[in-house]
């Protein structure tokens, strides 16, 4: 039976975030939107103190879930030190941080959702960023689960490119099979309602 929780959504305005949003709606959860802009509570996740803000305010929750991250998409030829520190604070040091202020406002068996992709496993060109920091997340999240405090989870979503992002992304995945977003979202259920710890949810 599904017990209605307290969710933080982050990044709940994207394609993904608007389906994890109505997704957990539906099953009758109260989600609190952050995110840059048009949200519930403004975040920037690349910035520690708003990430503590955003604790002060909501007080007690069940879960957090994490729709956000930024990487730029250069040819490994063309990076600069700064393109990577950019992309490892936007995608991975943004979320771990989520996680680790979020361990006191988190109830004892709530849960983290994080959000990773397909080209941790699978690279394209002008992804080696998104590549390194999808990987760091996702070492990350196995590591982190077998030390959480009570009986708190986390696991990560990790999908490949949506058919409703292919007029911006299409050319950039060549033979790979798109999937329709809702079923990133039910991923995201099942992290959030499921007893999982510790996975990396593959949706291809």
């Amino acid at each position: 039976m599904n017990t209605p929780q307290k969710i933080v959504l982050v990044g709940a305005h994207g394609t993904l975030g608007r389906a994890v949003h109505a997704a957990l709606s539906e099953r009758g959860h109260e989600v609190i939107t952050a995110s840059r802009k048009d949200a519930d509570i403004a975040l920037d996740i690349t910035d520690p103190e708003s990430i503590a803000a955003l604790y002060r305010q909501v007080g007690r929750i069940d879960a957090v879930a994490c729709a956000a991250g930024t990487v730029p998409w250069k040819p490994v030829t063309e990076l600069t030190l700064q393109d990577v520190r950019d992309g490892l604070e936007g995608k991975a040091v943004g979320q771990i941080e989520l996680v680790r202020q979020g361990l006191e406002s988190v109830a004892e068996d709530g849960s983290f959702t994080l959000i990773t992709g397909i080209l941790a496993r699978e690279p394209i060109r002008t992804g080696a960023v998104a590549s390194l920091a999808n990987g760091a997340v996702e070492s990350f999240v196995r590591a982190a689960a077998i030390e959480l405090p009570g009986r708190q989870r986390i696991n990560a979503v990790s999908p490949t490119v949506f058919e409703e992002s292919l007029d911006a992304y299409g050319d950039f995945f060549p033979g790979f099979d798109p999937v329709p977003v809702r079923r990133a979202a039910a991923a995201y259920v099942r992290s959030i309602e499921g007893a999982q710890t510790g996975q990396i949810h593959r949706v291809e």
